[in-house]
C-alpha cells in the first residue's frame, strides 16, 4: 500500500510514524470497515474457485468510527500521538459497513483477521519504508 494513497488508515499511520498529528475530518463518528488484504485475497480465490456468479462483498463489516480507529493507532503505534480536526468535505459519507452474507453463504467465506491482528503488520511495513527513506508503493 502507498504510504499517502489518501486512505485513512494509511494516513494515521504515516502521520503518526513521523510524528504529525492525524487528521479526522468532522467530529469523527462517521464508520468505515477495514480489512486485511489477505482476507480479501481468500475471499477473490474462494469467488474464483466456486461455482456461484455474480457480485459479491467481500468486505470486513468490522465498524470503526474515525476516532476509535485514531485510538487503535495511538495503542498500536505511539500513545502521546494527537489529533487534529478539520472540517469536513460534503460528501464523506456517515457510514460504510459492508454485508458478507452471501459470500458467508454461498463462499463459505469470511474475514479472519481484525483490525487489531492487522494494523501492527502493516505498521511495521510502514515504518521501515519511512524509515529507510523509501517511502514508495510498498511490496
Amino acid at each position: 500500500m502507498c504510504l499517502d494513497d489518501g486512505r485513512v488508515v494509511s494516513n494515521f499511520v504515516a502521520q503518526v510514524i513521523r510524528k504529525q498529528p492525524m487528521t479526522v475530518y468532522g467530529d469523527g463518528k462517521q464508520t468505515r470497515s477495514f480489512q486485511y488484504v489477505s482476507d480479501l485475497v481468500d475471499g477473490l480465490v474462494a469467488l474464483m474457485e466456486g461455482e456461484h456468479v455474480g457480485p459479491f462483498n467481500l468486505g470486513n463489516p468490522g465498524e470503526f468510527t474515525m476516532l476509535q480507529l485514531a485510538e487503535v493507532v495511538k495503542e498500536t503505534i505511539d500513545s502521546s500521538a494527537t489529533i487534529e480536526f478539520k472540517p469536513n468535505t460534503a460528501d464523506d459519507p456517515h457510514k460504510r459497513k459492508p454485508d458478507i452474507s452471501k459470500a458467508k453463504e454461498l463462499l463459505n467465506w469470511e474475514p479472519r483477521i481484525s483490525l487489531r491482528e492487522g494494523l501492527p503488520l502493516m505498521v511495521n511495513d510502514f515504518r521501515n519504508r519511512i524509515l529507510n527513506g523509501d517511502e514508495g508503493k510498498g511490496l
